[in-house]
């Protein structure tokens, strides 16, 4: 056995000797208690005993008392000495009743000998009242008739006079009686008592006994733990100069440790440094990227503008032809640098968004003319919509900008051949299971090509902004840009699953909505229309543009369309044009100086209920879209026929219908 586990062996030898001692001294407690306990008793019962002896001999001395003074009287009555008699008397009556109040006071504490007492009160009272008419009578020469009295009261009693010495002696003897059956009482008590307190001091004496020669073994056991004690001091004391050199170890350690960690700090706050100049350098490496590639293909968009506007009026007095083949490449590029914002703005999030609860397969179902002639007759389109597929709130006008954008990423790694397929489906996703998207329920849509796949390097840049793995001309690199930020706007996400050789699966993730059908539209710039469908001459329009060049082109649009432009170029003046003039339409743009678009047309709602409002923009601010919901929306730039659609789409929605007849007539006769 170790020396530990002896000492812990003796801890615990001494622990069970501590509770014994422990034990044996509390019984010998309880027993000193109970001994005493037991004495009180007895001594109690003694009291008791001492007392009812007291109240017995009061009640005799008290009997004798009256007995004498009785005597006393009858010899007053026949003694010649009446003076020397009648003194007598009185010492021994007045003595009876001092003996009366002492056993009142001794028996106060018992309500039935307080009782007794009372009684007994009257009774030597109207004792005390017949001795005093027997000395009355002797006193007042009345001797004969004095003592036929006192005869009549104290030898044999009759029926008129009642017997109140019996009673007076009755009244002491049931005192008497009432107290030696008490002592009899306390006499059992007594010896009951005294017989336990023998018997407990008995066990006392044992138990001393007992407790004496544990005391003796708790010595022994006490010089034991002494030694133990010593034992242990030198060893913790061997232990003490050990610790002190482990302590000295560890300081000098913990100094070596200290100073490790100031160097490995000195060394993070280094590499942070180092860390942050390499995110900027980063940063402002995708910085050049962007601007870069935003200033390459706008400098391209700009050259066919600049230099088919150039051309044109280089032309202006030469052939027709000529001069409208240079204003449309002017203008396919002026249109591509808007779809290149356009991208832009939807992949920073900032493309204001029109959405409302789409069906899909309705959606999707719809653009199948678009699709076949965007892609060509060499590829194949498959589509396979879930009948049951769970609706969505988005931009429908986005979706199939984003399924167009797909669909042609697609013919490009096809190389004009191949089999494309769109397919929908529901699907209850975990959160971050695809990128960051958020548990629950979503309506996938995906778009596989049978190109020619993606490596890892170029699946895992994809969405980057520019970043394109087409030839020069071929593409700006911004359709899978697009895509990922109208998914996320739309608090959805975008999956890819590609093979090299063997095709791309890409995927958009779209929250499935409870939302009803809604008003909220977007102008549907793609619908085909009739010239005479798109106008409606003779309407007067308000326009409110803060830009005087965009504000002069829109005028001048809108006149040769054959409407009656009025323009103003913020919202005050619109709202103070309105109190004079009345209006068709209000085409107005949405940020502008002292008042928003929406804040004026809040204000000229409360006035005329029932206007028709078309909103202008390039771009919309945050917190702007939420106020374009339920109003038509033309994005800037817009061609003529662009604007005509969008005029005539408002125009229509508006509870008044057409203009009136005599605008109409007025409007042609300022055509014409």
């Amino acid at each position: 056995m170790t020396p530990g586990e002896e000492q812990r062996l003796d801890w615990r030898r001494g622990s069970v000797a501590a509770a014994i001692a422990f034990v044996s001294t509390m019984v010998l407690l309880g027993m000193v208690v109970l001994v005493a306990i037991s004495n009180g008793a007895r001594d109690r019962a003694l009291q008791a005993e001492r007392h009812a002896y007291d109240v017995t001999l009061l009640t005799r001395t008290m009997d004798a008392s009256i007995a004498r003074a009785e005597a006393a009287v009858g010899r007053y009555a026949l003694d010649e000495d009446a003076k020397t008699s009648g003194s007598r008397y009185y010492a021994h009556w007045r003595l009876a009743g001092q003996q009366l109040n002492q056993l009142e006071r001794s028996v106060s504490r018992d309500p039935e000998q307080r009782k007794r007492a009372e009684e007994l009160r009257v009774l030597f009272q109207q004792r005390g009242q017949q001795f005093s008419d027997v000395a009355r009578y002797i006193a007042g020469r009345q001797k004969t008739y004095g003592l036929s009295y006192f005869y009549s009261i104290s030898m044999k009693p009759s029926a008129e006079v009642d017997d109140i010495g019996t009673q007076l002696r009755g009244k002491l003897s049931e005192i008497a009686d009432a107290e030696r059956a008490a002592l009899s009482e306390k006499i059992s008590e007594t010896q009951f008592f005294s017989a336990e307190a023998n018997r407990l001091t008995d066990y006392l004496s044992w138990l001393g006994v007992i407790v004496g020669l544990f005391g003796i073994f708790m010595g022994y056991v006490a010089v034991q733990a002494l030694r133990q004690n010593a034992a242990a001091r030198k060893e913790a004391e061997s232990e003490s100069e050990r610790a002190q050199a482990l302590e000295l170890a560890v300081r000098d350690r913990t100094q070596e440790l200290w100073e490790a960690n100031q160097k490995l700090k000195a060394e993070a706050i280094e590499r942070l440094a180092a860390e942050a100049q390499l995110r900027q350098v980063q940063k402002m490496e995708a910085v050049g990227q962007l601007t870069g590639g935003i200033a390459h293909d706008f400098n391209n968009m700009l050259a066919v503008v600049v230099g088919g506007i150039d051309l044109a009026r280089r032309r202006l007095n030469g052939p027709r032809r000529e001069i409208m083949t240079h204003l449309t490449n002017a203008m396919e590029g002026a249109t591509r640098a808007a779809a290149l914002t356009r991208r832009l703005l939807s992949f920073a999030r900032s493309e204001p968004l029109m959405p409302e609860r789409v069906d899909t397969a309705v959606l999707v179902g719809g653009m199948s003319e678009l699709l076949d002639r965007t892609l060509g007759e060499r590829i194949k389109v498959v589509t396979d919509l879930s009948g049951d597929a769970w609706p969505v709130f988005v931009d429908p006008h986005q979706l199939e900008n984003a399924i167009v954008n797909l669909a042609v990423n697609a013919r490009d790694a096809m190389e004009g051949t191949g089999k494309l397929k769109i397919r929908s489906l529901n699907k209850h996703m975990k959160a971050s299971e695809v990128g960051d998207i958020r548990g629950g329920d979503y309506l996938c849509i995906e778009v596989t090509d049978t190109g020619c796949g993606m490596t890892p390097e170029v699946k895992e840049r994809a969405f980057e902004p520019f970043f394109t793995t087409k030839a020069v001309g071929k593409g700006t690199g911004l359709g899978l840009s697009q895509i990922f930020g109208f998914a996320h706007q739309s608090g959805g996400e975008v999956g890819i699953e590609s093979s090299v050789g063997k095709g791309t699966t890409v995927s958009i993730y779209l929250p499935r909505t409870d939302a009803e059908p809604s008003n909220v539209r977007a102008h549907p710039a793609m619908h085909a229309r009739t010239e005479e469908d798109m106008t409606v001459p003779g309407a007067r329009i308000l326009l409110v543009e803060d830009d005087p060049r965009v504000r002069t082109a829109t005028v001048g649009a809108l006149e040769d369309l054959g409407y009656e432009p009025v323009a103003c170029a913020s919202g005050p003046e619109a709202l103070a044009l309105f109190d004079s003039m009345e209006f068709d339409l209000v085409i107005s743009d949405v940020i502008m100086p002292e008042m928003t678009g929406p804040e004026m047309i809040r204000e000229l709602k409360s006035r005329h209920t029932d206007i028709a409002v078309l909103f202008v923009t390039g771009y919309v601010g945050e917190g702007e879209g939420e106020d374009l919901i339920g109003y038509d929306l033309l994005r800037k730039p817009f061609t003529v026929s662009t604007l005509s659609s969008a005029v005539a789409t408002a125009l229509a929605r508006t509870p008044r219908g057409a203009p009136t007849e005599s605008r109409r007539s007025g409007g042609a006769a300022a055509a014409g």
